[in-house]
């Protein structure tokens, strides 16, 4: 790059140009540069999914909703389970390639947050269900969390990746509770 633009230069480019000198990079030269792979393209939060590292998922999530989050993100009224919903979808986009994700769709006796579903059925299966910390029904988060696990087992959202042929033991079951701008995560023990 600095060999074009010391060419544009002496071939007067800047003058012809207001003194802009614009280049477009390739993904392979940005990727180079930062050290960027394929491989290295997931967050740490989607790392600590596929591993099932409950403990740094838990970090992650609540990491960043301290830094980034405002009070009024987490606290509307109306659903606030929706803006943790997106949130988390959106942090999981880049596993495209390896799962069919999708959200708020039907299965056994019930309608799932978020599921992936592995193109390879060797790998894992992730079922998520959110929960908002409500002070009427809970006394903790912890409780909040155990109600969003049970919830999965109850409606049994598993039915339809077994359906598919995703063997039992490869399905992971996740309950997220929020309280505010904190999370808590667990996975299913059942």
């Amino acid at each position: 790059m600095k060999k074009i633009t010391a060419n544009m230069y002496r071939q007067g480019w800047d003058e012809r140009n207001g003194g802009n000198i614009s280049y477009m990079l390739d993904e392979k030269e940005v990727a180079e540069r930062l050290g960027l792979t394929k491989e290295s393209t997931a967050n740490d939060f989607e790392k600590a999914l596929l591993l099932g590292d409950v403990e740094a998922m838990n970090e992650y999530m609540n990491r960043v909703s301290s830094d980034m989050f405002s009070y009024f993100d987490t606290t509307t009224r109306i659903e606030p389970e929706r803006f943790y919903h997106g949130f988390v979808l959106g942090l999981m986009v880049s596993l495209e390639n390896r799962y069919i994700i999708t959200s708020n769709r039907e299965s056994g006796f019930g309608r799932y947050d978020i599921m992936l579903e592995p193109k390879n059925k060797e790998d894992v299966a992730i079922i998520i269900e959110f929960k908002v910390f409500n002070t009427r029904r809970d006394k903790s988060i912890e409780d909040t969390v155990q109600a969003a696990l049970q919830q999965i087992e109850d409606k049994n959202y598993e039915a339809d990746l077994i359906a598919r042929g995703v063997p039992k033991e490869n399905i992971r079951k996740y309950g997220f509770a929020f309280r505010g701008k904190e999370v808590y995560i667990e996975e299913n023990a059942f």
